[in-house]
């Protein structure tokens, strides 16, 4: 069971696809979070969730106290579980707004003039490298200067290609079979 962790919709049910997608666990992400909130990373941020499955990122960070999330999601079912997801949201008190695009992330990115504040990717495992680096590239010019980007792969996937894109590592932690990558643009 996927729940939102903690914040104004702290153990809302969230629904999963059921197929298709790899939900961040809950200890990953109550590990995440808790990191994000300690660096004052979620308040009042806008918020991306690309690849975003069930919106479990993007969802949990409204419910920290993001002032909006765009969620990007190309699976038409996933997309609609999303909106049921922020509804839920919002019958929980959460007023920010949660944006479902449904939509290909690398296209999305490149018609998008939004700015974000912190930005996940969690694409699916088997995402090719070159692929995941086409969406960093496409992303890096919607950050804004202080962002932080967060890339959610396999553990025995490559770091991303921050150079790529002109953004900088930051750092990794892993979590199992799960790693984080940490990158912000450069000064």
């Amino acid at each position: 069971m996927t729940r939102i962790i903690s914040g104004r919709a702290g153990g809302t049910v969230l629904d999963v696809p059921p197929k298709g997608t790899r939900p961040t666990s809950d200890r990953v992400r109550e590990s995440l979070f808790g990191a994000l909130e300690s660096a004052g990373l979620i308040a009042d941020a806008r918020v991306a969730d690309l690849f975003a499955g069930s919106g479990a990122l993007g969802l949990e960070s409204l419910s920290r106290g993001a002032a909006s999330a765009d969620l990007i999601e190309l699976s038409a079912p996933a997309a609609t579980l999303i909106r049921k997801n922020a509804e839920r949201l919002r019958a929980a008190g959460v007023t920010a707004p949660a944006r479902v695009h449904r939509a290909n992330v690398t296209s999305y990115l490149a018609a998008s003039t939004a700015e974000w504040d912190l930005v996940f990717l969690d694409p699916p495992y088997d995402i090719a490298d070159p692929d995941l680096t086409k969406a960093l590239v496409a992303l890096a010019p919607r950050l804004s200067p202080d962002a932080t980007v967060i890339v959610e792969r396999a553990k025995r996937s490559t770091a991303p290609d921050w150079a790529a894109a002109g953004l900088a590592p930051e750092r990794d932690r892993a979590y199992g079979d799960t790693t984080m990558w940490w990158g912000r643009p450069n000064a």
